[in-house]
């Protein structure tokens, strides 16, 4: 196949491209070629995909099996691009998120039948939050696109070169617990089940739904049972090679404390009914077409080794959105301090 790839340098765009290239398919990237370097074997195109001229040039004289857009994030953008490809690809592969979908997170029969939120397909990027965005931009694809359109409705994803932070953000702070640093936080139920993807799973089943002529909306994500946060967080130590004493601290103690879910504690969710339906989307038609997760274990195993020989950052980190993963390490220790002290017995009263 010939194959585009908008963006294509960082994360998800790079798993496609890697596992595209692999197979053998002729690839061509689409980036401003900022975020980092092109994977070599690819043809580069610079342009910025809110740029119409530049949509044209990458258009003009090409045309590709499939175009696959990992990084729309705005309807009306995405709808232009759309619109200007239909004609150019036979198909157009794009990522969305679970979060499009109404009543993700608060409703836990939420599955591949549920109906994606109201957003219209040219809306601008202060028309809704990320979730109603990603719904408009479903929209703007399957409004333009004169071809096969795939869905991919994805729940967490990580992995290799992932751009977002949130295990490198764990392995970093395990990293860094050696020595008299042994003891870490570790946040909520060491039980609560889990469903991360890896970028690279994605890459494969998307790429082997377009060789399959597939088409319509898939949730991605792991199997049921795939891991617990104690797991993951194991699987973490055992990658970086250390041994931390995880202080598990209970979910309203740290609420109470003002510590954020998902930011401060990255993966973390308060274990409640409200909450934990976030992870539990199955990807039941995904599976049926022939999704394959691997283990997290490996997952987290390969991220820690791209990362191991970088420079230590400081936490918590902040990705190219600005948005920040993990706790600073004087404020990590402020919380352990509290929690210990409330642990500890209360003193008996003096006798006069």
């Amino acid at each position: 196949m010939k194959i585009l790839v908008i963006g294509g340098s960082q994360f998800v765009g790079r798993a496609f491209v890697t596992e595209a290239l692999a197979r053998g398919h002729a690839v061509t990237t689409f980036n401003r070629g900022i975020s980092a370097a092109d994977l070599p074997g690819v043809e580069a195109v610079r342009g910025d995909r809110e740029v119409p001229a530049d949509l044209e040039r990458l258009v003009a004289g090409r045309h590709w099996d499939a175009v696959v857009d990992t990084c729309g994030y705005v309807p009306r953008v995405v709808g232009e691009g759309a619109r200007l490809l239909s004609g150019h690809a036979d198909a157009y592969l794009y990522v969305s998120s679970l979060a499009a979908l109404r009543g993700w997170g608060v409703d836990p029969s939420v599955d591949d039948a549920s109906p994606a939120h109201d957003c219209a397909p040219d809306a601008g990027p202060d028309d809704g939050d990320y979730g109603v965005l990603k719904a408009g931009c479903e929209r703007a694809v399957t409004r333009h696109f004169d071809g096969r359109t795939l869905l991919f409705r994805a729940g967490v994803i990580t992995g290799p070169y992932d751009n977002v932070g949130q295990l490198d953000a764990w392995l970093w702070r395990l990293r860094t617990a050696e020595g008299a640093r042994r003891r870490v936080l570790a946040p909520g139920n060491p039980d609560l089940a889990m469903r991360v993807i890896d970028a690279r799973d994605i890459a494969a089943f998307g790429l082997r739904c377009l060789d399959e002529h597939r088409t319509g909306p898939f949730v991605v994500a792991s199997p049921e049972g795939h891991t617990t946060y104690g797991e993951w967080l194991a699987a973490c130590a055992a990658a970086t090679g250390t041994e931390p004493e995880l202080a598990w601290v209970d979910d309203a103690f740290l609420l109470g404390h003002g510590v954020t879910p998902w930011t401060d504690l990255p993966m973390w969710i308060p274990d409640a009914p409200e909450h934990v339906c976030m992870w539990a989307t199955p990807a039941t038609r995904a599976e049926a077409a022939g999704l394959v997760c691997r283990p997290a274990a490996e997952t987290v195993r390969d991220t820690w080794a791209v990362l191991r020989d970088r420079p230590l950052p400081e936490l918590p980190l902040v990705n190219t959105h600005g948005h920040r993963s993990g706790l600073a390490a004087d404020r990590e220790r402020e919380l352990l301090t509290a929690w210990d002290a409330r642990q500890r017995p209360a003193a008996p009263a003096s006798r006069t």
